[in-house]
């Protein structure tokens, strides 16, 4: 199927790979199907596109390449949600807020997207600890990751 993005214009999608936010997100709780768009293989950021909304999408980051030690623990009220059996079954990321410089550019560190990849699930959960991570880390990639 067909669906137009935010950034790419009109892109082909397979409906198989739609991750559906039965919660939607904080702010846009009627988008529950989305997409993620792979930007490029050498850096670590992809878009969260809605399915239905081209004007909604989200630059997203693989946060462990900006932030090696985060870590956080899943609920066992979002583990339901996201119908997680296994750690591998999941993929976390950082919505990134994008500026003119790229090396002004943040991470949110405080409420990460979590997608169960074998079902195809997602949800952005608040750490409970809000004091361990910003809403906004700023985006400097690690010695050795992809730039």
């Amino acid at each position: 199927m067909k669906i137009k993005t935010k950034f790419l214009g009109e892109i082909e999608i397979n409906y198989d790979d739609i991750v559906k936010f039965n919660e939607g997100l904080p702010g846009f709780r009627d988008e529950q199907e989305f997409i993620l768009i792979p930007l490029d293989a050498d850096i670590p950021l992809l878009i969260l596109q809605s399915v239905k909304n081209a004007e909604i999408g989200f630059i997203l980051a693989y946060p462990f390449a900006f932030k090696a030690d985060y870590a956080f623990e899943i609920s066992e009220e979002d583990r339901n949600d996201l119908q997680i059996e296994e750690e591998q079954d999941v993929v976390a990321y950082s919505i990134v807020t994008m500026n003119e410089k790229f090396a002004d550019s943040t991470l949110n560190l405080l409420a990460p997207v979590i997608i169960n990849i074998n079902k195809r699930l997602g949800k952005q959960i608040v750490l409970l600890d809000s004091a361990q991570y910003p809403l906004r880390f700023p985006m400097q990639p690690l010695e050795g990751s992809a730039k």
